[in-house]
Parts: C-alpha cells; sequence; structure tokens
C-alpha cells in the first residue's frame, strides 16, 4: 500500500512522505514555484540559469565535485530541471541516508555560494546555440510555438533565455531572485519510496527548520485567447522538415484536462493511435509523431509533432487537420475508447512501482495545488464518454486555437499550400459543426 502524508513546518515550507516500503530506494525532490515565467522582463532564462547556479558549490561543500561526491556516498546522482512554472531539484537516495540527503538538498538552496557564473555563462550559452541557425534565428520549433501562443509574455520567451540575457546575468541578479522565490512557502520537500514520514518530517525540520523568507510575488497574466490559425516558417539546413501543430489549450485546473488526455492518446498514445496509422502505417511519411499536453494556471497548450521530408509537409498537414477535425465532429467509438482508457489505467497502476513517479505526483501536485492520487485520476478518466471526448475536441481543435511551425528546408510554394490548407479547415470546420 501507498501512504501519503503531509505536513507544513513552522516556516511554511510543506513536507510530503509517500511511503512506499516495498522498494528500496527513496527518491528526494524539492520543488520550487518558479520557473521562466517568473523571470524579469529583460533577464529570460534567470530562473534556468539560477537552477544550475546551484551545482556550483556551497559554504559546505566549495565545489561541484564536492557536492557530487557527496551525493554518491549515499546512493545519490542529483539533478535537475526547470520548466515554465517551476524548478525541481532530486535525487534518488539510499533508505539508510535520508537524514542526509535531506541535509544535502538544504545545503544547496540555503547555502550556494554562486561561484563560477562566468564558466556557467559559457556552458549556458552552448546549450542556447542548440536552438539557433547560422544566421541566428529560433529554430527550435517549441520555442517559436510558445512565441505565437503567448507573444510579448514571459511564457512565449525559451525558458533557457538568449544569448544576450544569458551574458547580462550578475551575482546581484541571482540573488534578488532567489529572495523572492527561494522560499519556504513557494516550495515542496516530498519523499517517496522505503522511507518513515515520522523520521523524514524531523529531517526535514531539522535541514529546513531554520529556512526563512516571504510570500512570493504572484506570475504576470498570459493572454488566453486568438482570433483564428497562425504560423511560422522558419529555413534551417536539415534532410527533413520539423513541423509543431500546437492548439491553445486548457488551464491546469479546467474538467477537460482528462478528456484532452484520451485525446492524446487516441491521436498518438502507440502503434495502434490514429496518427500513428495513417502517417505511418498507411502513407508511410513519417518516422514517428507525438503528441504533448501543457497546462499552466491560466492557459494551456496541445501540441502534435512530427518530421517529413519536404516532399511529404503539406500532406502531414492535411492528414493531422483531418484527424482533429473528425474529432470535433464524431464522437470516439466505444471499443477505441475503452481500449485507450484500458491503456491510460494500466501505465496510472504502473506508476505504483516507481518512487520518482510518486514524488513527481504528490509533490509537483502539492505545489501547484492539484495533489491526486492514481484513485482520483482513474475515476476521473472512466467516466470520460464519447460525446465529452468530442465536446473537447471541438473547442480544443478549433482554427482560432491553431499555431502551426514549420523549421526546415521548406520552400515558398509549401508556405502558400499550408495557407490554403489552414483556410480550408477554418471553412470546413465551420460548416460541419
Amino acid at each position: 500500500m501507498i501512504n501519503c502524508l503531509k505536513k507544513t513546518l513552522h516556516n511554511g515550507l510543506r513536507v510530503v512522505v509517500v511511503e512506499m516500503p516495498h522498494l528500496h530506494c527513496v527518491e528526494i525532490a524539492v520543488y520550487l514555484k518558479v520557473g521562466g515565467r517568473n523571470d524579469p522582463a529583460a533577464k529570460a532564462g534567470l530562473s534556468h540559469f539560477l537552477e544550475h547556479m546551484l551545482f556550483r558549490g556551497t559554504t559546505e561543500f566549495p565545489s561541484n565535485l564536492e557536492l557530487e561526491n557527496a551525493f554518491e556516498a549515499i546512493g545519490g546522482s542529483v539533478n535537475a530541471a526547470t520548466d515554465e512554472e517551476s524548478t525541481c531539484y532530486f535525487s534518488r537516495v539510499h533508505p539508510d541516508h535520508v537524514s542526509e540527503g535531506v541535509r544535502l538538498f538544504a545545503s544547496m538552496l540555503l547555502n550556494p555560494t554562486l561561484n563560477g557564473i562566468d564558466i556557467e555563462k559559457r556552458i549556458i550559452a552552448e546549450e542556447a546555440l542548440e536552438d539557433i541557425n547560422e544566421r541566428g534565428e529560433e529554430t527550435n520549433p517549441h520555442n517559436l510555438s510558445s512565441q505565437l501562443l503567448w507573444p510579448g509574455h514571459p511564457l512565449g520567451k525559451p525558458t533557457i533565455g538568449y544569448l544576450e540575457t544569458i551574458k547580462s546575468f550578475t551575482v546581484d541578479d541571482l540573488e534578488s531572485h532567489m529572495m523572492r522565490f527561494y522560499t519556504p512557502a513557494n516550495s515542496v520537500l516530498v519523499l517517496s519510496g522505503d522511507v518513515d514520514a515520522k523520521k523524514a518530517f524531523t529531517a526535514a525540520e531539522e535541514s529546513f527548520g531554520r529556512w526563512r523568507g516571504s510570500a512570493s510575488p504572484p506570475p504576470l497574466p498570459a493572454q488566453t485567447d486568438q482570433t483564428g490559425p497562425q504560423t511560422v516558417f522558419v529555413k534551417d539546413s536539415d534532410s527533413q522538415v520539423h513541423l509543431l501543430i500546437s492548439f491553445r489549450g486548457f488551464a491546469r485546473m479546467d474538467g477537460r484536462i482528462a478528456a484532452s488526455r484520451m485525446i492524446r492518446r487516441i491521436l498518438c498514445g502507440g502503434g495502434s493511435s490514429r496518427l500513428h496509422l495513417r502517417l505511418r502505417e498507411e502513407l508511410g511519411i513519417i518516422y514517428s509523431v507525438d503528441a504533448s499536453i501543457s497546462a499552466y494556471e491560466e492557459t494551456g497548450c496541445f501540441a502534435i509533432e512530427l518530421s517529413a521530408v519536404r516532399e511529404n509537409l503539406t500532406l502531414a498537414i492535411t492528414e493531422v487537420l483531418r484527424e482533429t477535425g473528425l474529432l470535433a465532429r464524431e464522437p470516439v467509438p466505444a471499443d477505441e475508447l475503452a481500449r485507450v482508457k484500458q491503456g491510460y489505467i494500466y501505465d496510472l497502476e504502473y506508476g505504483r512501482d516507481s518512487a520518482y513517479e510518486m514524488q513527481s505526483r504528490y509533490g509537483w501536485g502539492e505545489l501547484m495545488g492539484i495533489c491526486r492520487s492514481i484513485e482520483d485520476d482513474r475515476s476521473e478518466a472512466e467516466v470520460v464518454d464519447g460525446e465529452a471526448l468530442r465536446s473537447t475536441a471541438e473547442s480544443l481543435f478549433s482554427p482560432r486555437n491553431l499555431n502551426l511551425v514549420a523549421v526546415g528546408p521548406w520552400k515558398s510554394a509549401d508556405r502558400k499550400e499550408t495557407e490554403k490548407i489552414l483556410k480550408r479547415y477554418e471553412k470546413d470546420y465551420t460548416s460541419r459543426l
């Protein structure tokens, strides 16, 4: 049995413990509600850069090597990730060393030296250059799509930032950002695996009890609508065109998220999914196709991604939009929906075997105010029917939500044909609904 317990320390830090005594490891993570959308206007990438800087050493472990060695000594390998709305530091440790693992995370977050900023700037600049072509243009389809969805807003800027903003960061910037967002009330400490809740709460109090800080400021709201299809085409020297078709989606708390998860699986959920069968098995014009859901506080996105040779670009676009339009018009057959639901439920059950998945479910969930059990998600999925899917798809796949990004060796004729396809989609969508 999985037992989840929570406690809030006197300083506001929420501690979540997921007891999974059948395992032989413990996952420890610290989630902070700060990401790319919280970066100052002229400092895009600051949250991501700060995350990297915390690995460069603490007052107790002055170098990144000493810090890494300390984690390895207890069976760990510390890592981190920053997205649009959160930052997470995490590591697996041996169950015998839970208290020491918590103490090491406290050392990172409470006592970083922030040394080596110039070295880190060079490292992050190399990462940023991976998304830029020889003319200095952005080539990451996800970044380009975000610019279409949320122009001028932090959500529309790359989480990693830009070369010029990375170059501008100072230690004062880092310290100011930490003071604003690295606070106990803005954070969640989560432990999952072979861990005793009482001992974990004691370890959290001992290591994080002295942490102080005021409440963090709310993020700048983003726009939540658009008036019609939008496109961006970027030339890049590649053998394929990378295509991202994204639809402005639903906010994190929207009740249609459950239906959106089923729609994602229907379109791109594996070998029996509609786009895989049509684009790969029947037409043979792609190797793979994927779909993803991003859900933020007030907005969201449903994205379909694939790559194809230039000659097949417009055919791929036509087929993708044919399937999204079909979902908006016709209920999904009962047998197909039952199969998709069952696969989703099985995947939920598999999560019970993963300490990492449980720390993410309960830690990130607590941070965002949507902490849900596997049973909660299963119950929600079971009541989704064909009409719920159709009505959700009708709202989601409206032409007014559509954004298309193409990066690669396209030609002007491809762009013109794509505009015609989008106009037909807009006309047919309106006339058939």
